[in-house]
C-alpha cells in the first residue's frame, strides 16, 4: 500500500504547531496582564497585587519554558521535513525568523530572568520594566513570526530566480502564470518593506494578538474564579476576575470589531478561494448571504440545512450589500480548500468568540451588580471557559492554513512539491509517533504542574 508522504508530513507539521501554538497563546495575553498587576503594585503598594505578580509570574515562567522548547522542534522541520519549501522561501523567510530572534525573543528571555529573579534584588521600577520588556518581547515576536507565515498567505516584495538563471518580477509572473515552470525556481527578496508588510500582515497579526489576549484574561480569570468558589470573600481571586473582565470583554470587542472584520475584507480581497470556502459560498453571487449554520460537503459542493442571513455577507465583505462574492465554481476544482474543515473550523471560532463576549459581559453586569462573587453558575462558567480561548485560536489557525491549501506559498507553490524528497514514510511515522509520547508527556506534566501550583495556592505577602 503506498503512503502519502506529504499527507504525513502535514500531519507531523500540525502536531508540533498545534502542541506549540498552546504556549505562546497564554504567555504573550498572560505577559501584558503581569504587567497590569506589576504597575498597580508598584503604584499602589498593596501586597495583593504582589501576590497576583508572584503568583501568575511563576505560571508563567512554566508556560514559557515549554512554548520555547517546543517552538525550537518546530523550526527544525523546515529543513528535515520540508526541504523543497525551504529552498524556495530561504531567501524570504530567514529574514523575520532571524529578527524575531535578534530583536524580539533574546530580549523576551534576558529580561523574563530579571522578572523572575529580581524581585528582591533591584528596584521596583525595574522590576515593572523587566515584565514590560517581555511583553513587549513577546509581542515583537509575535510580529515576525507572523510576517514569515503571512508572506505565505499572501506572497510580495520579491522575484523569481527560474532555473535557467532568468529573474522574473512579481508582477511579469502574475501577468501570465503559467509562461513559466517554477520547477527548481527560488523566491528572492528585492523589497523587504513589501515582504514584511504585504496585505495580510497587519491584519493577522492583530488578530492574533487579541487572540492571546483573551487567552490571558481567561487563563487569569478561570484561576481567580477558582478561589473565588472556594471564598467567596478571598480579595486574590476577585482581584483577578476583575482584571480578567475588564481586560478580556474589551479584546473581545476589538477582536470582533474592527479587527475581525478588517481581517475578513483582505481576505475577501486577496485570498477569494479560502474566503468563499470558509464562508460556504460555492457560485458566485450578488447579496451574498451570510451562513449562520450548515453542513458542507466537498462533493458535490453544497451545504445541507443552511441557516443564512441574505446580503450581509456582501456587506461585511464590501461594504455594499448588494456586492458580488466570488464562489468557487469560477477557480479549478484542484485549488479549492478542504470544504468542511476550512468552513467547520471557522464557524466553530465565530460562535467561541461570541461565547467570550457572553460571559464577560455577563460577569460585568454581576459585578456592577454586585451578585458576581456568589454567583457560583457564572463563577463556574469562567472556570470551565479558561482553556476555550486556546481553542479558538486552534481553530483560527485551521482555517487560516487548511484554507491556503493547496498552496504552500499562495499560487506560487503547491504544498506536494514542497516536502523533502529523500525522507521516507516510515521515518515520518516514527517521528509523529516519537513527537506524539514525547509532547503528551510534556503536556501532562504541564497540567498537573498547573494544577498544583493553582491548588497550593498564592504565597502570603508582607504588607
Amino acid at each position: 500500500m503506498d503512503i502519502d508522504v506529504v499527507l504525513l508530513a502535514r500531519l507531523k507539521f500540525w502536531m508540533t504547531v498545534a502542541f506549540h501554538f498552546v504556549f505562546p497563546t497564554i504567555t504573550i495575553g498572560l505577559a501584558w496582564l503581569l504587567v497590569a498587576f506589576e504597575t498597580a503594585g508598584w503604584k499602589t503598594r498593596k501586597p495583593v497585587y504582589e501576590q497576583l505578580g508572584r503568583f501568575f509570574g511563576k505560571l508563567f515562567g512554566f508556560t514559557f519554558a515549554i512554548g520555547v522548547a517546543t517552538g525550537l522542534v518546530m523550526v527544525f522541520q523546515f529543513g528535515t521535513n520540508w526541504s523543497q519549501y525551504s529552498r524556495f522561501v530561504g531567501d524570504i523567510f530567514g529574514a523575520p525568523l532571524a529578527a524575531e530572534a535578534v530583536f524580539a525573543f533574546f530580549m523576551e528571555s534576558t529580561f523574563l530572568g530579571l522578572y523572575l529573579f529580581g524581585r528582591e534584588r533591584i528596584s521596583r521600577g525595574a522590576h515593572v520594566f523587566s515584565i514590560f520588556m517581555v511583553a513587549l518581547g513577546a509581542t515583537i515576536s509575535a510580529f515576525w513570526i507572523i510576517v514569515a507565515n503571512s508572506w505565505q498567505q499572501t506572497p510580495a516584495g520579491f522575484a523569481l530566480a527560474l532555473a535557467d538563471g532568468r529573474i522574473i518580477s512579481q508582477a511579469e509572473y502574475l501577468a501570465n502564470p503559467s509562461a513559466f515552470d517554477l520547477a527548481n525556481a527560488r523566491a528572492v527578496l528585492v523589497d523587504f518593506m513589501a515582504a514584511v508588510f504585504n496585505p495580510s500582515t497587519l491584519p493577522r497579526y492583530f488578530h492574533t494578538v487579541f487572540a492571546c489576549l483573551i487567552s490571558g484574561a481567561f487563563f487569569v480569570g478561570g484561576i481567580g474564579a477558582y478561589y473565588v468558589r472556594k471564598n467567596s470573600s478571598d480579595a486574590f481571586g476577585r482581584l483577578a476576575v476583575k482584571y480578567a473582565i475588564v481586560f478580556g470583554l474589551v479584546a473581545s470587542l476589538l477582536q470582533i470589531f474592527p479587527i475581525g472584520h478588517e481581517h475578513g475584507q483582505q481576505m475577501a480581497k486577496t485570498q477569494p478561494e479560502k474566503f468563499a470556502a470558509i464562508m460556504g459560498i460555492y457560485e458566485s453571487q450578488s447579496s451574498a448571504p451570510i451562513v449562520l449554520f450548515a453542513v458542507p460537503t466537498q462533493r458535490p459542493p453544497e451545504l445541507k440545512v443552511p441557516i443564512e442571513i441574505p446580503g450581509v455577507l456582501s456587506w461585511l465583505a464590501f461594504g455594499d450589500v448588494n456586492a458580488t462574492v466570488q464562489g468557487l465554481a469560477e477557480i479549478p476544482q484542484e485549488d479549492w480548500p478542504p470544504l468542511f474543515t476550512t468552513f467547520v473550523s471557522y464557524h466553530n471560532m465565530v460562535i467561541l468568540g461570541i461565547w467570550f463576549v457572553f460571559i464577560l459581559a455577563m460577569a460585568a453586569f454581576l459585578w456592577y451588580r454586585k451578585t458576581l462573587w456568589n454567583n457560583r453558575l457564572v463563577l463556574r462558567a469562567l472556570i470551565w471557559s479558561l482553556p476555550l480561548p486556546v481553542i479558538a485560536s486552534q481553530l483560527g489557525w485551521i482555517a487560516a492554513e487548511v484554507g491556503r491549501q493547496p498552496w504552500a506559498v499562495y499560487r506560487l507553490l503547491r504544498t506536494s512539491h514542497s516536502v523533502s524528497v529523500t525522507v521516507s514514510a516510515e521515518l515520518v511515522i516514527f517521528a509523529i509517533i516519537l513527537f506524539f509520547l514525547v509532547y503528551a508527556v510534556m503536556g501532562i506534566a504541564y497540567i498537573r504542574l498547573v494544577v498544583r501550583t493553582v491548588k497550593k495556592g498564592p504565597l502570603p505577602v508582607d504588607a
